[in-house]
């Protein structure tokens, strides 16, 4: 194969080289898609389930927001004034409780680290008692640091942490849900 022509003294590659250098990299991404599609990797879609309606007479704010959750996601919420028998499933969800338990002390005693808790135990049955999901523990905790200086900063920042595994709750219950086979 003959070089091409050098442009302002720098040679330039040759035809073929052209095409392989842009041939290369888009084999390499073929094979990439390719080996992830074989292993059964799929973005997360829209959730499915296999109940239309759902029982929940919890009014937690966990339970608020899996309320409006399943409402988008098209299933029909009954709250705690509607009979439970109406409901394709019925979903227990007691003793939701936030903590806030001291991680770490200075040497002089003062609060230096939190861990911040919310704990849920949930059952869903359907209305002639079956189990679909035995009673379950959830449980979201993240550590914080505390510094009395910044005591209102750090008020907002539990806040936003409480908020984040609330939602991170509300996710996990979702997909729990969506894999429950009805009969």
């Amino acid at each position: 194969m003959r070089a091409a022509r050098p442009l302002h003294g720098v040679p330039t590659p040759a035809a073929g080289e052209v095409r392989r250098r842009q041939v290369l990299p888009r084999l390499a991404a073929l094979a990439a898609l390719s080996a992830l599609a074989g292993c059964g990797f799929r973005l997360r879609g829209a959730y499915s389930f296999r109940f239309r309606s759902l029982h929940l007479a919890s009014t937690g704010p966990v339970a608020q927001d899996l309320r409006l959750t399943l409402e988008g996601a098209g299933v029909q919420v009954l709250g705690e004034r509607e009979p439970r028998e109406k409901a394709d499933v019925i979903l227990d969800m007691a003793g939701e409780q936030r903590q806030r338990v001291v991680a770490g002390r200075s040497a002089a005693g003062q609060l230096r680290e939190l861990q911040l808790r919310i704990t849920l135990r949930m059952r869903l049955y359907t209305p002639d008692g079956v189990d679909l999901i035995p009673e379950t523990e959830l449980q979201q905790q993240r550590d914080i640091s505390y510094n009395e200086s910044q005591a209102l900063a750090k008020e907002n920042e539990e806040a936003l942490l409480f908020n984040d595994m609330q939602a991170e709750l509300v996710q996990q219950l979702m997909r729990r849900l969506a894999v429950v086979k009805v009969r």
